[in-house]
């Protein structure tokens, strides 16, 4: 039997385990979000800066696909935390074997309506003019490798809820390092263009999942699968489906803020300026890498404590995530305030994309110093098993404020509207997100309390 190593989430110091925890998160974010930014860099200057908006028309259909995966293994991976908290090895067996086969048949049942909708998928994304043939090739070739990403995305959450983050580390890292290496044989040597590009992506999901795949096997995890496991079993989807609807939501609703995003900027200033929207979105994934790892290094510990009713200590991990994640943020504005025409020019040599995007990259990082406590308190939400207030913290951002405005602000102030939309739906998602972290700690995690309110 495998050693139970989920054990240290319930021992270890609070401020020692979440470092433990988030650096390998955020070095695997880190290095998963530079091979975007590399890859964007190596498309923009070996293809063009076409080339830059078409993968951005296409990167919210594969995201969403790729977030089913995701979803599952983060609303399974909460069940998983709290599980082995309450040393429940079953359970999370059972909702392990369920997450393979869930994630399984929606990624493949949608790559088949993807492929088969291609024509009217692309250009509604924004696919039109000299962007939509680019962007075409890419879409079809980057499908056929979801499946595994989808999957891999799946089997890295759950990796992590059992205790390995080191190796949920190696599991970013391979298909990055692997994609960036592809990207100079098929675009750079054998000059195969958008092709190329879509190859090396698809390629590198495959290298992910074989690693992935061997970890499991090997019976590194303490979670070792019979087939009895695979069969779904009502209760344990219909669990996984709660918790990870929040993600799916989220992932949902960045795939439709692709989707307006690219319209509304493709109307008010053409291709010019969809292409500073996918510099300053590649920003948004890379900058902001070491505030994500905190908040995935939180989950695991929140669910486990809670699991095991170690209410102070969830309620320590909760101020300490806080804490890390903010100061990070606030080293990743300055970064940005300063430095955002040098960043621009790493992407293209355009003229135009060089004047429009440094500005746009300002405002839309302008609120970055308070998104920690957003993101750890919707977290939160989520780790503990309490669905309604993840998934109402999660699309307060997006659903709630920023898409209004991106409708409303335009109106008034053409496209600095769009760029404005973004902090002021940060600050006020953060408003809402502390009311109710702030009532939840108070009421759950202060039982002593309870009869004050």
């Amino acid at each position: 039997m495998a050693r139970l190593i989920s054990h240290g989430l319930g021992t270890e110091p609070i401020g020692k385990l979440l470092v433990k925890q988030a650096v390998p998160a955020s070095i695997g974010i880190l290095v998963m979000s530079l091979n975007i930014l590399v890859d964007t860099v190596f498309v923009g200057n070996w293809i063009g800066s076409t080339a830059i908006a078409a993968i951005n028309v296409v990167l919210p259909v594969s995201f969403f696909i790729a977030a089913l995966g995701m979803a599952i293994g983060v609303g399974g991976s909460s069940i998983i935390s709290r599980a082995l908290g309450a040393e429940n090895k079953e359970k999370a067996r059972t909702t392990f074997g369920n997450q393979i086969t869930l994630t399984t048949l929606f990624t493949v049942t949608m790559v088949i309506l993807g492929l088969w909708f291609v024509d009217s998928i692309v250009p509604t994304f924004g696919g039109k003019g000299n962007i939509l043939e680019p962007a075409k090739t890419y879409y079809v070739i980057v499908l056929y490798g979801v499946p595994f990403l989808g999957l891999c995305m799946m089997g890295n959450t759950v990796i992590r809820a059992v205790g390995k983050p080191k190796v949920a580390m190696y599991a970013m890292m391979l298909p990055s390092v692997s994609n960036l290496l592809l990207d100079y044989i098929f675009i750079y040597v054998l000059d195969y263009g958008m092709a190329g590009a879509a190859w090396a992506s698809t390629l590198s999901y495959l290298v992910c999942f074989i690693f992935i795949l061997g970890f499991f096997i090997s019976k590194q995890s303490e979670i070792e699968l019979a087939k009895c496991h695979f069969g779904l079993n009502k209760a344990t989807v219909v669990e996984i489906a709660s918790l990870g609807v929040v993600t799916l939501s989220r992932q949902a609703i960045v795939s439709v803020t692709y989707l307006l995003m690219n319209n509304i900027l493709y109307t008010l200033g053409g291709e010019s300026s969809v292409t500073a929207y996918a510099i300053v979105g590649r920003m948004l994934m890379f900058a902001l890498f070491p505030v994500f790892g905190v908040a995935q290094g939180f989950l695991p510990i929140a669910g486990f404590n809670y699991g095991a009713e170690k209410y102070a200590r969830v309620k320590e991990t909760i101020y300490t995530a806080i804490k890390y994640a903010a100061l990070l943020a606030t080293i990743v504005f300055v970064f940005l305030m300063v430095f955002p025409e040098t960043i621009t020019r790493l992407f293209t040599s355009d003229a135009q994309v060089i004047l429009e995007t440094p500005a746009a990259m300002r405002w839309v990082f302008a609120a970055t110093p308070i998104i920690a406590l957003q993101l750890i308190g919707a977290a939160y939400f989520q780790a503990i098993g309490k669905a309604k207030q993840a998934l109402w913290l999660t699309l307060s951002r997006q659903g709630l404020f920023f898409i209004p405005l991106i409708f409303i602000l335009p109106v008034f102030l053409g496209e600095l509207g769009v760029w404005i939309a973004f902090p002021i739906a940060d600050v006020l998602a953060t408003l809402v997100t502390g009311y109710f972290l702030y009532k939840e700690i108070i009421k759950n995690l202060n039982p002593e309390l309870k009869s004050v309110n």
